[in-house]
């Protein structure tokens, strides 16, 4: 009975990590803020941390589809506001969310 338990739960643990590692992307696209979301993505560096300094949560505007994330985390992202970015994420498709596992700042 031991070794049925045992077997479970590592199966069980084993689900756990690869349904999570399934979930983890990388995209491309802009840090802004959530006043102004996708209008400036590319173009308003100077007001996006202009609003996120006086109190607009900094945002996701990804490149392919000009879609608006949250983010979850973003003290990951503060070197970044305004910038065009590759982001390592973890997204909660429900909540509209990212949380952000790593950030690399691309060329324009």
């Amino acid at each position: 009975m031991k070794r049925i338990a045992a077997i479970s739960l590592s199966l069980l643990s084993f689900v756990s990590v690869t349904a999570f590692a399934a979930d983890s992307t990388k995209v491309n696209g802009w840090i802004s803020d959530s006043m102004c979301g996708a209008k400036h993505a590319g173009t308003g560096a100077a007001c996006a941390k202009k609003c996120i300094e006086g109190g607009s949560k900094p945002v996701f505007v990804d490149e392919a589809k000009k879609q608006v994330w949250a983010i979850d985390n973003p003290d990951a992202v503060k070197d970044a506001y305004g910038k065009h970015v590759a982001l390592s994420v973890t997204s909660d498709a429900a909540t509209k969310s990212v949380h952000v596992t790593g950030v690399s700042v691309l060329a324009d």
